[in-house]
């Protein structure tokens, strides 16, 4: 599926003070990626990953450079405009799940819906497909410390879902789990692949950058290498 750019970065940079001093995270990245999508953001500790991936989220804003989400200009806007373009355009992913712990599945999912000021209703009927869109339609009542790792993962995909973003955002998405629940993990975002969304991955770990069909590399804020290839089976 491709209908277009949703992203479109160009020139952006990313520098941080500490002290008197200047830390370039990211060195004018020029990107482009086209809706439905799927690619990894790999690159060592240091190398400006997580950094393109909270500009990407719109979780923080570049020193320089324009970021276009969507045919939107991103790049300068406030804190409560950003707010809702991730509300709306982005679905994140994390690492450590980031689930309410007295919340149930259901509840969780609802969240970002809530923000968004949507009827209790439609919530309600909206996480319930979303959590069985992931398989966990019988685990909606249950709260986080009742359910194993990997469907933990999945409320959280869940979650990401539940608002129809153009963007699914992952940070090492399977860094918590063992090696067979990341390869389910692995398979329901390449059903979500399938099914048009688009993806991108921030991970260190090539065996999981094998699952997609675009590696981005990074060292020191640059892309060193944009490969295109076949996804795993």
């Amino acid at each position: 599926m491709n209908d277009g750019t949703l992203i479109k970065l160009r020139g952006i940079a990313k520098t941080y003070r500490l002290g008197i001093q200047e830390v370039p995270a990211v060195r004018g990245v020029d990107l482009d990626v086209d809706r439905g999508e799927y690619l990894a953001i790999m690159g060592s500790s240091g190398s400006g990953k997580s950094t393109l991936m909270n500009l990407l989220g719109c979780l923080d804003t570049p020193t320089a450079g324009s970021y276009e989400l969507a045919g939107r200009d991103v790049s300068g806007l406030g804190e409560d405009e950003l707010a809702a373009v991730r509300n709306h355009e982005v679905g994140f992913v994390f690492q450590t799940f980031n689930l309410l712990p007295r919340s149930t599945a259901l509840q969780n999912v609802e969240l970002p819906l809530i923000y968004a000021g949507l009827p209790a209703g439609e919530r309600r009927a909206r996480a319930a497909r979303a959590l069985e869109q992931v398989g966990l339609a019988d685990r909606s009542h249950h709260k986080p410390n009742e359910l194993s790792g990997g469907q933990r993962q999945r409320v959280a995909i869940a979650r990401a879902l539940v608002t129809e973003p153009s963007l699914i955002l992952a940070d090492e998405p399977t860094g918590n789990l063992d090696s067979q629940t990341s390869r389910e993990i692995m398979a329901l975002l390449g059903e979500l692949d399938r099914g048009g969304r688009t993806l991108i991955l921030v991970t260190h770990e090539s065996d999981i950058a094998a699952y997609t069909r675009r590696i981005i590399r990074l060292h020191d804020g640059r892309i060193v290498a944009d490969e295109r290839h076949g996804p795993q089976a």
